[in-house]
């Protein structure tokens, strides 16, 4: 009896690690050894054979084409999460119970079955350029010619002018600023790309929280008198906030990875380039393996923070229903 219970006991304690662990082998290979193995090879040399220690982080980090790669970063960051959960919300909450409602997310949905390459290759056709004066076969600037404008190069162009003032340097620094109108505009083109392929995503997730909202509260909520926009946000979005943050470190996630859209449209010319795109540069065109793998550990040092985060608020928000 007591061989019995101590066979039962143990084999309680061995069959969860016999079924978790062919997926904690395969993290264990696939994830956690290459992690390791990269933020090694960041300490290395070019060719991987001499430690060079902070060297490529150095070097990474007073490059200017690292600094435009994480300002371009920054702004997908920001614009691309920022719009696409905010329109996706937006569009969640305005197509809630009205008439043809899953036709029309559908359509909002569809992008997001289209890979990042296919999404650019339709989008070079929305932003194709020919010289004022030729029939134009992009979208964009067919509208803006027909409208009156001049055609413009949307990947090309760093800057819409809208005024023709001096520009601003600060001596001694180097910096110059001579942008008056929308600066980045090629980056905002790509970025809009992305919107596109995430607004759907966004939309669908948020529509499923929303409807998981109680009836009764809400109509309770306007017998009371409260307007729509305060049932927006005083009633919506603080019970749906946990689901807000998975959605919006989803995109982040996908953005901090961007890479496709960038080298498909541009090459990550014209000060395009984001840390992926920078990445592969330095690894495969530049032979520079030590400076390629420390970029991807900033990267890493990028997602692993918001993940946690998003975690954890998600984990406050669960406790909180």
């Amino acid at each position: 009896m007591i061989l019995a219970n101590v066979y039962r006991r143990g084999l309680r304690g061995f069959l969860p690690w016999f079924y978790v662990g062919p997926a904690l082998l395969f993290l264990l290979l696939y994830l956690v050894l290459p992690t390791v193995q990269t933020v090694y090879l960041s300490f290395l040399d070019g060719r991987s054979q001499q430690f060079v220690g902070w060297d490529n982080y150095r070097v990474l980090l007073t490059n200017p084409a690292t600094g435009i790669a994480l300002r371009n970063n920054l702004l997908w960051l920001v614009g691309v999460t920022g719009v696409s959960v905010g329109l996706g919300l937006v569009l969640a909450v305005l197509l809630d119970r009205v008439r043809y409602e899953p036709i029309i997310k559908g359509l909002i949905f569809m992008p997001m079955a289209i890979s990042f390459v296919g999404a650019s290759v339709i989008w070079r056709f929305v932003y194709a350029y020919r010289p004022a004066g030729q029939e134009q076969l992009g979208i964009l600037n067919a509208i803006v010619t027909a409208l009156g404008g001049q055609p413009m190069g949307w990947t090309v162009e760093t800057c819409w002018p809208l005024a023709d003032w001096a520009p601003i340097t600060l001596p001694g620094v180097g910096w110059e600023w001579s942008c008056w109108g929308i600066p980045f505009l090629n980056t905002l083109a790509l970025m809009t790309i992305m919107i596109w392929l995430q607004t759907g995503f966004c939309m669908v997730l948020l529509s499923a929280a929303v409807k998981g909202i109680p009836a009764d509260v809400v109509d309770a909520a306007r017998v009371d008198g409260a307007t729509e926009m305060q049932i927006f946000w005083r009633m919506t979005v603080p019970l749906i906030r946990p689901t807000i943050a998975v959605v919006a470190t989803t995109v982040v996630i996908v953005v901090l990875k961007v890479f496709d859209i960038v080298w498909v449209m541009t090459g990550g010319q014209q000060e395009t380039e984001v840390l992926a795109s920078r990445m592969i540069k330095e690894m495969f065109n530049f032979r520079e393996f030590g400076r390629g793998s420390a970029i991807a550990v900033l990267l890493l040092l990028a997602v692993v923070p918001v993940m946690v985060s998003s975690m954890r608020r998600f984990r406050d928000g669960e406790d909180g229903l």
